[in-house]
């Protein structure tokens, strides 16, 4: 694993603001606490555009190795992380979004179903990048980052730069 991670945090909202951003507030804490630096945060409108530049920008960052978003996973008409996030995936985590919906099934029932946290490997010209979109609820995200992403961020951030 990566001596040190460095870390990109995105919050998708219309309504939250800095001083409201309870999940991207937790997963900053839970990174820290597992000595990931961050290097970026920031918070977006649900925008198409907006999400896909953010991204852009941040698959450039050679300082960077892992994106987490949180927000626009859902079903309403103004959740577009997915797709605004997925043209940039070489390679999809598809068995997150299976363990992820087996987890929150466990906590909060068949409303699971209504979210599509997913996650994906990136490229920029220097390494590559895990990108994690998660749901806005800081109950989702403390369950993807616990039981998924902070176990095992270290062991994918190896894999995906290794050398053929």
């Amino acid at each position: 694993a990566p001596s040190s991670i460095k870390a990109a945090i995105i919050t998708v909202s219309d309504s939250r603001t800095s001083g409201d951003d309870l999940s991207g507030s937790l997963i900053k804490n839970l990174l820290e606490k597992n000595h990931c630096q961050i290097i970026a945060y920031s918070l977006i409108p649900d925008d198409l555009k907006a999400i896909g530049e953010k991204i852009s920008q941040l698959i450039e960052d050679k300082d960077i190795n892992l994106i987490i978003t949180n927000g626009g996973t859902g079903l309403s008409p103004k959740d577009v992380t997915m797709e605004a996030i997925r043209p940039f995936f070489e390679k999809e985590l598809i068995s997150f979004n299976a363990l992820f919906s087996k987890l929150s099934y466990e906590v909060i029932g068949p409303a699971a179903i209504l979210s599509r946290a997913t996650a994906g490997v990136v490229s920029s010209e220097v390494n590559k990048k895990v990108i994690f979109c998660l749901p806005g609820s800081p109950d989702a995200c403390q369950l993807a980052m616990e039981k998924l992403i902070l176990p095992e961020m270290g062991h994918i951030i190896k894999h995906i730069n290794e050398k053929i």
